[in-house]
């Protein structure tokens, strides 16, 4: 009789687990956007993010790798939503290597840490200010499957009640063989 009630609990509680850590999966309290980091970056600094967006390029260091991010809105449950929206780019100081070749561009990913700095770099000539996370938690995305076709089968035999059903015409007749005469 107990392994009846604790059997679905087993399963319920199964079906909520996830693989996605919480700091990603859970915005922080006071969820800070990258245009207030922009507007206040000293009086933020330190402060909790959580920030996710396309990868544009990764740069491994001796101790640690710097991910350059296209900004892009997360959804409720962190992951990047696919839209031109964006609030900039920032770069994620991780601790340790970051594979490029897996961390490759326009792959999505979500980090969460603190806010530490603003650095300028130069995209092409033009120098532009991004805000450095330092990540306690990284989060890459799965790439979203590309070769889903869908087909359909359409049987001869249905047509709908409310059309007639559309019958070929037969096949023209053979024409005869021109009349060769020696």
């Amino acid at each position: 009789m107990r392994w009846a009630t604790l059997l679905p609990l087993v399963f319920v509680l199964a079906g909520c687990a996830s693989d996605i850590p919480r700091p990603i999966r859970e915005a922080p309290a006071v969820d800070i956007s990258m245009a207030q980091v922009l507007a206040e970056s000293e009086s933020l600094r330190n402060s909790s993010v959580r920030w996710g967006g396309a990868i544009t390029g990764v740069e491994n260091r001796r101790d640690e790798t710097w991910i350059e991010i296209v900004e892009h809105p997360l959804g409720s449950d962190g992951l990047p939503r696919r839209t031109d929206l964006s609030g900039g780019r920032f770069l994620a100081r991780v601790p340790g290597f970051v594979d490029p070749s897996v961390y490759a561009r326009k792959r999505l990913v979500t980090v969460a840490g603190q806010f530490e700095s603003i650095v300028t770099r130069n995209i092409g000539e033009h120098p532009y200010r991004y805000p450095v996370v330092r990540v306690d938690n990284l989060y890459l995305w799965p790439q979203e499957p590309t070769d889903i076709h869908h087909y359909y089968y359409y049987t001869p035999y249905w047509h709908d009640y409310w059309y007639p059903r559309r019958i070929p015409p037969p096949p023209p007749p053979p024409r005869p063989a021109p009349n060769q005469s020696k």
